[in-house]
């Protein structure tokens, strides 16, 4: 297991995962999240797969699959993206799968890859951008000690001509 707290742990992405990122990947409904406009194939899966093994300093990214302790099931995922070791900072987000939610595994998986971005990373801050509207995801990053640090106006479309703001959230470790 990589990092592990009573609940869940989170581990590398194996090769077993294909066919489990093909299904939430290719979700449109978490589409407007990720700003995903097309499905992904297997075969371009299979490559990040591939790839995935590489560490955070190479890729600028590192998606960690969520897991229950006690069953081994993969739950979610959490990716550190667009990483900055110059700046000492990444940005972070965090997918619970459908019939997961709600019972506090993100919050867990947050505060797992916040102790490993701070004492393993060494880190001074992580980020997330989240739509106005993601009442849910605010709620959790804040209960998780994210603040509020800007609001970009119009930022995503969400239907013909209307737009929906979003917050920049930040953590200093």
């Amino acid at each position: 297991m990589f990092i592990r707290s009573e609940h869940i742990y989170l581990r590398a992405l194996e090769s077993g995962d294909l066919n489990l990122l093909y299904s939430f990947e290719n979700d449109q409904s978490i589409w407007k999240v990720s700003n995903t406009l097309s499905p992904f194939s297997k075969d371009v899966l299979e490559l990040y797969l591939h790839s995935a093994h590489q560490d955070i300093y190479t890729n600028k990214q590192l998606r960690l699959m969520i897991c229950l302790v006690e069953t081994n099931e993969a739950i979610g995922t959490i990716d550190l993206f667009e990483f900055e070791p110059l700046h000492l900072r990444v940005g972070v987000g965090v997918l619970i799968f459908e019939g997961y939610r709600k019972k506090g595994h993100a919050l867990e998986a947050l505060q797992l890859i916040n102790a490993y971005a701070k004492n393993t990373l060494l880190l001074h801050q992580l980020f997330c951008n989240i739509s106005a509207g993601n009442m849910e995801s605010i709620a959790l990053f804040e209960k998780c000690g994210f603040k509020k640090a800007g609001v970009k106006k119009d930022w995503n479309r969400v239907s013909g001509h209307q737009f929906e703001d979003e917050f920049l959230y930040q953590l200093i470790l």
